[in-house]
């Protein structure tokens, strides 16, 4: 089901931003972001970034201890989400990272947010090309589940 909502365009700019791990200088690196949410417009017709809900690679170790954590928090409780978040970990044979897709629903949100959000997912996820986005949807309040 289309929702005939747009997708802004700095939400590509971000996105292509975040995917992109070029050899860049410590500035750079620290400007880059870790995380970033996209909310519907007032209107309802766009996604776009939302004011003030990121974390930089550079606020890690100064003023975030636990980039998940503090990205967890970011999350409303009583309505719906979109996100971005490079995770970094580790395998036996190497560190890796993944960016995560993730489309955030709690069980308080508005039936009305929950039908848009979910209708106008598919719009962002085809403006986020080439590279291999893991998705993730919230269930409850306690852990994300993985779905494919």
């Amino acid at each position: 089901m289309a929702s005939g909502v747009t997708v802004n365009d700095e939400v590509i700019k971000v996105f292509n931003d975040m995917k992109v791990r070029k050899s860049s200088t410590q500035e750079e690196i620290k400007k880059r972001k870790k995380a970033v949410l996209f909310c519907l417009s007032d209107d309802k017709r766009q996604i776009i970034v939302e004011e003030a809900k990121q974390i930089l690679v550079g606020d890690i170790g100064d003023t975030v201890e636990d980039p998940y954590t503090s990205f967890v928090k970011l999350l409303p409780l009583n309505d719906c989400r979109y996100a971005l978040y490079d995770a970094t970990y580790e395998t036996k044979e190497s560190k890796k990272e993944d960016l995560v897709f993730i489309f955030w629903a709690p069980e308080s949100a508005p039936l009305k947010s929950k039908m848009i959000y979910a209708s106008s997912k598919d719009a962002i996820k085809k403006k986020f090309t080439g590279t291999n986005i893991k998705n993730f949807v919230q269930r409850n309040y306690s852990f994300l589940i993985i779905i494919r």
